[in-house]
């Protein structure tokens, strides 16, 4: 958070340290895990959490590099995100188990710290929380986006205990319109008993329960509207959050993998009409279509600390993209209709596929990753 120590994941069983602002190598993690290393998430200026294809989370200290703070074990799968609820202090991860798990890190010993499965869904590829902390965002392989509104997580969700406001597919012209059904029996994103999926008749009474408005952890399943694929599938493969909590950033995928989209959905807020009601939470606002190239690779992006920029990976470099030419704050350029992400910079210094971009929290910099293992640092010259 402080800029002090660029962290690299690497596709073995590495961890890289570097310094950002000479770009020094600092340390190598030769064995930080047993596997694949996925993602890295730092909880204060000093501790990092780091999850890995071994199914196992690890806690580090930036004082003491030689041995782990502790090891988490609970996934059953490969474990591909990282979560921090600043305000409870709980780690929340999610893996290819379709578990989301929260980790009570006041309470770490060398032996781990005290879990708990907190929600499941079929397919789950990527989890995010609103910087606020009051949603949580979870894609998956088979389109959908689901949204707990008003976020518990001292509240573990199973099957049957938590209301649905009723899925739908998000448009650009029509955000209130009713009338969509369910999830697909094929494909839907909820666990489902031998029953079957909840019945709106169990939802109603949830509602009801809770009075007129949403009530804690109410979720909303959703189909987002992406350009091209009105026909056919497509797979939510990169997830993120503007950092003021306005809008969600997409990378999806087509089935087939021959297409790749960039959208931009805006948060649209307000309780539904009646708790039963669809409800349309998220607006396509900006889009644009990516280089098709590295197929079967997920892609990471991002938005600039100040929301203005994405930093998209394009074949062997990255697009910095804007709303506007201007580079102006998505609240300011708010079209009626989807419109065209604007290109401001096109950077290539890689000879692979690039996989993952970053910008510095606090300095015009810009870290990219590519597939052979390279990653370079871009600054503006002035």
């Amino acid at each position: 958070p402080c800029r002090s120590v660029l962290t690299v994941a690497c596709e073995q069983t590495e961890v890289l340290l570097f310094d950002p602002i000479s770009s020094k190598h600092i340390k190598t993690l030769s064995e930080a895990h047993e596997d694949c290393v996925n993602n890295i998430r730092f909880l204060d200026n000093r501790l990092f959490a780091t999850c890995s294809d071994d199914t196992t989370i690890a806690l580090w200290d930036l004082r003491k590099l030689n041995t782990k703070v502790c090891t988490l074990h609970g996934h059953t799968s490969w474990v591909k995100n990282i979560e921090y609820d600043t305000n409870t202090r709980l780690l929340v991860t999610s893996g290819f188990d379709g578990n989301v798990i929260i980790w009570d890190t006041n309470r770490c010993t060398e032996d781990g710290c005290p879990h708990k499965k907190f929600f499941h869904t079929r397919f789950l590829m990527r989890m995010r929380l609103t910087p606020d902390c009051s949603k949580m965002l979870i894609s998956t392989s088979s389109g959908y986006l689901l949204i707990l509104h008003d976020l518990d997580l001292n509240k573990s969700l199973e099957v049957g205990s938590y209301p649905i406001l009723r899925a739908r597919r998000t448009t650009s012209s029509d955000i209130t319109s009713s009338g969509s059904s369910g999830p697909r029996a094929v494909g839907s994103p909820c666990h489902q008993n031998d029953s079957g999926p909840l019945s709106e008749k169990h939802m109603s009474r949830s509602s009801q329960r809770e009075g007129s408005g949403s009530p804690r952890n109410s979720l909303e399943v959703l189909t987002p509207e992406v350009p091209g694929e009105r026909d056919r599938g497509n797979c939510i493969t990169s997830l993120q959050l503007h950092p003021k909590g306005w809008a969600t950033l997409l990378r999806c995928s087509s089935n087939t993998d021959d297409q790749e989209w960039t959208c931009v959905y805006e948060f649209q807020e307000g309780a539904p009409v009646r708790p039963v009601s669809p409800r349309c939470s998220l607006r396509l606002t900006h889009c644009i279509e990516e280089a098709n190239v590295g197929r079967g690779y997920i892609k990471e992006l991002c938005f600039s600390p100040d929301g203005r920029m994405i930093s998209s990976p394009h074949g062997f470099g990255i697009r910095l993209l804007g709303f506007d030419a201007q580079c102006s704050e998505l609240v300011d350029c708010l079209p009626k209709e989807a419109s065209p992400l604007k290109e401001i910079r096109s950077l290539y210094s890689h000879n692979d596929v690039v996989l993952t971009t970053k910008f510095s929290p606090t300095h015009c910099q810009i870290a990219s990753g590519c597939l052979s293992g390279r990653v370079s640092l871009y600054q503006p010259k002035f």
